[in-house]
Order: structure tokens, then C-alpha cells, then sequence
């Protein structure tokens, strides 16, 4: 039987299953899977549910823990998105923020907390190989005790890179500070 779609060889094969599965229902017929919705052509934000998902199975998979979405996170990262679409740059360090800068000024309370941004991926499976083979970024993605994240993309139409990508992965300080 043939696939009606190739998946990244960084899928595992449980999540594999159930995105081939989901593909087969009667709802979904004809659609590809989130994470290979190309975000330069439609506009659309990233499905961060998806990326959710994605993410904690490749933790899972390598003995750390899942990850789940942070409203607050989602925020961070959509700004840092936003930014760097209006300034036409990749950097952690848009408008003379960085990222620890920014982490304070938003008032989240977090023991640790690691930032993966890009620009040019044009879909979501794009964005998690490109930051899986690249050592600095998978070193984040795979950061232990990381359980919130927040992933963001920005369109910017005229500019070289279509798409920029923020990702926020951080260990929430159950204490006040």
C-alpha cells in the first residue's frame, strides 16, 4: 500500500500511524497533515498543537518529558516572530532585546528556559529538521526538564524568507519570586 504522502524520516513511527490514520478519515480526506501545511502559500499561522505534539514525541522518544502549550509562551514567541518579520531579520536580538531581556519583561516565572528561532522554513516539518540537525537548536529542543512551550510564526510576503519561526521552551518556577 502506498502512502498518500511521504513523511520526514524524523517521524516516529507512533505518531507516524496516527497522522496516517487521521488522514484516512472521512473529514480529513484530501488535507495533509499540519505539519506539512506550507505557511508561505496560505498566510496561516503554525498549528501549534501540531508542533506540540511533534515536539513531545521526539522528547519522549529520547527519555525527557512532553511538552504542552503555554498561552504565555505562544505570546513571547509571537512577538519575537512579529518582530523579526518587521525587521526583515533573523536574531534573537530584534530591537536590542534578547531573549533572557525579553523573558523578564514579560513576567514569566521560569527556573530555565532556552529560545529556537528561524526563517525560511515553510512548513512545520521544515522547521523541526532544520532545527533538529542543527546542534544549538536540537541541544534546546531536547533541554531536560522543559515542560511548556510556545511556537510562533510571523508571514512576511515580500521578504526573502516568507515565514519566521519563534519556539519558547521553558521549566516553569513553581515557587514565587
Amino acid at each position: 500500500m502506498r502512502l498518500p504522502f511521504r513523511l520526514p524520516l524524523f517521524v516516529p513511527a507512533g505518531l507516524a500511524v496516527a497522522l496516517f490514520l487521521a488522514g484516512c478519515s472521512s473529514d480529513n480526506m484530501g488535507e495533509q497533515p499540519a505539519f506539512y501545511t506550507n505557511l508561505a502559500q496560505t498566510g496561516k499561522p503554525v498549528d501549534a498543537a501540531a508542533a506540540a505534539a511533534m515536539l513531545s514525541e521526539y522528547r519522549t522518544g529520547r527519555g525527557l518529558s512532553p511538552v504542552t502549550l503555554d498561552p504565555a509562551l505562544n505570546q513571547i514567541a509571537q512577538e519575537q516572530a512579529n518582530a523579526m518579520a518587521k525587521a526583515n531579520k533573523l536574531s534573537h536580538e530584534v530591537g536590542g532585546r534578547n531573549f533572557i531581556t525579553r523573558m523578564k519583561a514579560s513576567g514569566y516565572n521560569a527556573r530555565a528556559a532556552v529560545e529556537n528561532v528561524g526563517a525560511g522554513y515553510h512548513t512545520l516539518a521544515e522547521a523541526f529538521s532544520g532545527w533538529r540537525d542543527s546542534p544549538s537548536h536540537n541541544k534546546n529542543m531536547l533541554a531536560p526538564g522543559m515542560t511548556r512551550m510556545g511556537i510562533a510564526t510571523a508571514n512576511a510576503p515580500r521578504s526573502k524568507y516568507k515565514v519566521y519561526w519563534a519556539l519558547v521552551l521553558a521549566e516553569p518556577d513553581a515557587a514565587p519570586r
